[in-house]
């Protein structure tokens, strides 16, 4: 949210925040990368309005979809709610932001009810595996109304957002942890390979064609 706000403070929109454009430096701090799609707040003509369809569909806010005019503010708010659903429930919240797709239906018609009960139905611990605050704050943030989310400030402001959080040093602990653990597998899944591929030296040849036509295999060099 503070590298959202930054961005909007400065008068940009990013218009398309998804997980992949969200990147951890060398110390793991988060940080927003991708302005391929940014925009000025104030619009390109000084409306406070953009109109331009574009982002990625599973993470664009309802009104872009239905090719209404829009705000920088709060489309980039309501891709930020799908990303913090995604963190909490390892999956999407709903395919698209459209009336056609049933889990986002719910949410826009006042029945978070079902929208939650059916997303719980997979969780180990049920109903409960989503906080009563947690649900609150997300499906403020979902709202087909863009005059009915709440700004930045109010995310900050909002109960979970005000509950216990790690350390930094935790945080970095834990991610380096995690990288150590990618690291481990890249290097066994790469000392596998070569351990498959001396077994079967016969098979590491390469073909190239020559003047007369025909195919004249050569040894792997690499």
């Amino acid at each position: 949210m503070n590298g959202l706000d930054h961005c909007h403070q400065r008068g940009i929109a990013h218009r398309d925040l998804k997980p992949e454009n969200l990147l951890l430096d060398s110390q793991y701090d988060l940080k927003i990368a991708d302005f391929g799609f940014a925009a000025p707040i104030e619009g390109r003509d000084g409306s406070g309005n953009l109109h331009t369809k574009l982002g990625t569909l599973n993470y664009m806010a309802p009104e872009i979809h239905l090719k209404q005019p829009y705000t920088g503010k709060s489309v980039d708010l309501f891709a930020a709610a799908i990303i913090l659903f995604i963190s909490v429930a390892q999956h999407p919240p709903f395919t698209t932001a459209q009336p056609q797709d049933p889990f986002y239906r719910c949410v826009a018609a006042n029945r978070a009810d079902i929208f939650w009960r059916t997303h719980c139905k997979s969780k180990p611990n049920g109903e409960a595996y989503f906080s009563k605050e947690f649900k609150d704050l997300v499906q403020s943030m979902l709202q087909l109304d863009p005059a009915h989310r709440p700004s930045i400030a109010e995310v900050n402001a909002h109960e979970w957002m005000q509950g216990p959080i790690p350390t930094r040093e935790q945080v970095q602990a834990e991610f380096e942890g995690r990288n150590q653990v990618v690291k481990t597998s890249v290097q066994a899944d790469a000392d596998a390979k070569k351990a498959e591929k001396a077994k079967h030296p016969g098979n590491n040849k390469v073909y190239r064609s020559v003047d007369n036509g025909n195919a004249e295999a050569e040894e792997e060099k690499n």
